[in-house]
């Protein structure tokens, strides 16, 4: 049903703007030939949304190929409904104030560069690691653990890497040249089906932590997109994932706790199964994930930022939560993403007096494969006291 409505979304921007153009443009022209010829990458590109829709499994040759579809739409619609909108309002602004003004110029050049970051993003952008260092300071954090290092990763999406690994192996490199105390992935390891994540197993399983590497459940791990045949079918899925985790020297959390010690001190690191708000699945237990932590300083991990606000804050006192998640939409340009739209809290740090969230915006992508200005993300955490550094 989401695939159907994606393409009905794409039909419309594709022939609506090509309808356009053609209207003010090709359709004055007298030769018949170059008139054909303007429909017929409309043409072929409605023939492959069609195969598209009839073809579609949840597998990861069915996800690379409507990859490559998008990539290439957004590449031929984007310049051309950006040229068409620039138009439009040329159009308004001449019956508005009487001034004409070339908007043809202004709209190629905003359609080639509109290009050009599509372009970016499809090739270097998706694979633009970042390591965005933070520091947050907690009056009540346990001495010994001033300075603790976490490094978190999210939404890896391991489905949709097609280089044999050479990405996800600078990944490690990166966060091992970090030195942390621990490591937490905080969801969505695969798009739709465990095995996924088998190519990336050995390169994955080279993340090293003091602590050891902990790991929840997102959405995605869950195989909501998949038309199981029956529910004994979907359980193996999920039993092999969990399997391929543990395999990895990854400590999977399903609504449990462990205690961290240093010295004489401990802090608690919980972890959820996913908590989200429909349409998305909601396993998350907070009460029983939180049993046996009593006053200690606790760190969550929730895939789904929107636990902070229905659960974490209100009916907890969990100190600090860890989410993914919203990929801030893969889109952030000069600072602005439509993830603010959609969610109270997508990217970065965020405070409630002294309790904390940080939603970190993933390493892989999902449906849209590119990433303009959302750079892939490797986050340091770095816990304080305020009181200097160990």
């Amino acid at each position: 049903m989401m695939l159907i409505r994606l393409l009905i979304f794409f039909l419309l921007i594709l022939v609506l703007p090509t309808f356009f153009i053609y209207r003010k443009y090709i359709s004055k022209m007298s030769n018949r030939v170059v008139k054909l010829l303007f429909w017929l990458p409309t043409l072929l590109i409605i023939i492959v949304m069609a195969y598209i829709l009839i073809s579609y499994e949840p597998s990861p040759r069915s996800i690379r190929v409507l990859a490559n579809f998008i990539i290439f739409f957004l590449c031929y619609t984007v310049p051309q409904i950006l040229f068409t909108l620039m138009i439009l309002f040329m159009m308004l602004f001449h019956k508005i104030t009487g001034l004409k003004i070339n908007g043809e110029y202004i709209g190629g050049a905003i359609a080639i560069i509109a290009l050009g970051y599509i372009i970016y993003g499809g090739t270097y952008g998706k694979r633009d690691f970042q390591v965005r260092e933070v520091t947050t300071t907690f009056r009540k954090l346990p001495p010994e653990f001033n300075g603790y290092k976490i490094v978190q990763i999210s939404d890896l999406h391991s489905g949709s890497w097609t280089d044999k690994g050479k990405a996800l192996s600078k990944v490690v490199r990166i966060v091992n040249k970090q030195n942390p105390d621990l490591i937490v992935f905080t969801g969505d390891l695969v798009n739709n089906l465990a095995y996924e994540v088998t190519p990336f197993m050995k390169i994955l399983s080279g993340l090293k932590a003091k602590d050891g590497v902990y790991s929840v459940l997102g959405n995605h791990d869950y195989s909501p997109y998949v038309k199981w045949n029956s529910e004994k079918a979907k359980k193996e899925n999920m039993d092999e994932l969990k399997s391929y985790e543990a395999q990895m020297g990854w400590r999977l959390l399903n609504n449990e706790n462990v205690k961290l010690r240093k010295g004489n001190d401990s802090i608690a690191l919980i972890g959820v199964e996913n908590s989200g708000r429909p349409p998305f699945p909601d396993y998350g237990n907070l009460p029983k994930a939180l049993k046996g932590t009593g006053k200690m300083f606790k760190v969550l991990l929730s895939h789904d930022p929107t636990h902070w606000r229905r659960e974490v804050l209100p009916k907890s006192d969990v100190n600090l939560m860890l989410s993914g998640h919203t990929h801030n939409m893969q889109t952030s340009i000069f600072g602005f993403s439509p993830a603010k739209f959609v969610y109270d809290e997508y990217d970065g740090l965020y405070s409630q007096g002294d309790r904390k969230l940080f939603v970190n915006i993933g390493l892989g992508y999902v449906m849209f494969p590119l990433r303009i200005g959302a750079r892939p993300e490797i986050t340091v955490i770095t816990l304080s006291d305020g009181k200097g550094k160990r």
